[in-house]
């Protein structure tokens, strides 16, 4: 059975002789929005922002990115508890450029500039024949399953996310929301579907919380049930961070690829830094994988080599070994929590309340974000546990120096 010692920390890679014969390649990349420094590169040579990480992608037989904004010029801007994002729906052609297979759309912008922007991003993405999961006008629109084939090989996506904001859909549009069960029910009934079942399965999960090394324990444990029911892979993003990889059972889990074309002005080591995921597909289900760092810098991205890729994969296996256990990865969340503290929470409140005197709409959609959005409310919950226990500082030292990098660790440094 592979656990965290099969994989090679200095190849950034795993495989399984499963004597399955062909495989196809898929290769998942992170956070992908034509916003900021990005937006007029897109534009003007889409190619060109994927720099020397385009031969990876093109060289897949299958691709796979997160859209993490609408590609509209309709739409009102949504009252929400974050940054909203917009492109334009010129900017597709930084998807055809490579060109991606699909895209997922179960995130926390895909909703930002209301229904019609989403209408016109999914018209935009047929096309162009860019297929796409996890949103749609209806619960079960939004929750059916992507199927993709190639080389004879049926490869399913079911992309869930935390529904921030209360956009998990329902009776209406919305995206496919953080329902654990249900989506452990779609994964068991394609493995399990005759006469064509799907030769693996893919949970790909848009949960966490943003800019820490380690996901917390509601997430961890919500990766371990997809697994259990039948994922062949489980491939986290959100936190805008690299998170580490671990197995359980057979089915290795990246809980965070961070961003990929997603530029944030932060002069932060770690926000500029992701990776992809090459996943090689047989018949009988997941036979390998690979790591694939890359550093984000103003004009796109570039792979990493020599001494950075080394460091990224000294790294990666600090914040990887610790989750092989569900003790583990409470404990390297508690380290998180324990770093922020209370002056954390303090601080976070105050900013709050201060929205609140001064654009009350948008603070009290901040407000309702930290009670219904999974990540704020296990981070409050735990957080404020852990002070009621008298239990803070009692974390591992290595949690809370990581948890103390992955924040602050400039790119000066890097």
């Amino acid at each position: 059975m592979p656990d965290t010692e099969h994989f090679n920390f200095r190849s950034g890679s795993w495989s399984e002789d499963t004597g399955a014969g062909d495989t196809a390649t898929l290769v998942i990349a992170g956070d992908w929005a034509p916003i900021r420094a990005f937006a007029p590169l897109i534009e003007s040579d889409p190619q060109a922002i994927y720099g020397d990480v385009l031969p990876v992608l093109q060289n897949a037989d299958l691709t796979l990115v997160n859209l993490e904004a609408p590609l509209s010029d309709i739409g009102r801007e949504a009252c929400k508890s974050g940054t909203v994002f917009k492109g334009n729906p010129s900017h597709i052609k930084g998807l055809t450029a490579v060109p991606f297979s699909a895209v997922t759309l179960g995130n926390n912008h895909t909703f930002d500039f209301g229904v019609e922007a989403f209408r016109q991003t999914t018209g935009l993405l047929d096309r162009h024949s860019i297929a796409h999961t996890g949103a749609g006008m209806t619960r079960e629109e939004a929750e059916a399953p992507l199927v993709l084939e190639t080389r004879g090989i049926r490869i399913a996506i079911v992309n869930i996310s935390e529904g921030e904001d209360l956009w998990a859909a329902g009776p209406g549009p919305g995206v496919a929301g953080w329902d654990i069960e249900g989506a452990c029910a779609r994964i068991t009934k394609l493995k399990k579907e005759s006469p064509r079942a799907a030769h693996a399965v893919i949970a790909v999960v848009h949960c966490g919380l943003e800019y820490i090394p380690f996901a917390p324990e509601y997430a961890t444990n919500a990766f371990r049930k997809l697994a259990d029911a039948g994922s062949d892979a489980v491939i986290g993003h959100h936190p805008h961070v690299p998170q580490g990889l671990f197995f359980h059972g057979k089915t290795p889990v990246c809980c965070s690829l961070g961003n990929f074309v997603f530029y944030q002005p932060a002069n932060l080591f770690w926000r500029k830094i992701g990776y992809l995921v090459r996943l090689h597909i047989s018949k009988k289900g997941l036979a390998g994988l690979d790591i694939e760092p890359y550093r984000i810098h103003n004009r796109g991205v570039q792979m990493l080599a020599g001494p950075d890729r080394e460091y990224f994969f000294k790294r990666f296996k600090e914040i990887s070994e610790p989750l092989s256990t569900p003790q583990g990865s409470r404990l390297a969340w508690q380290g998180f929590l324990d770093y922020y503290g209370v002056g954390g929470l303090k601080n976070e409140v105050h900013m709050i309340l201060n929205k609140l005197d001064d654009t009350p709409g948008k603070g009290a959609a901040m407000f309702r974000n930290r009670l219904t959005t999974a990540q704020h409310f296990h981070h409050w919950k735990d957080l404020l546990t852990r002070i009621m226990q008298e239990e803070m500082g009692q974390s591992p030292a290595w949690a809370r120096d990581l948890a103390r990098e992955w924040l602050n660790r400039p790119v000066a440094h890097g």
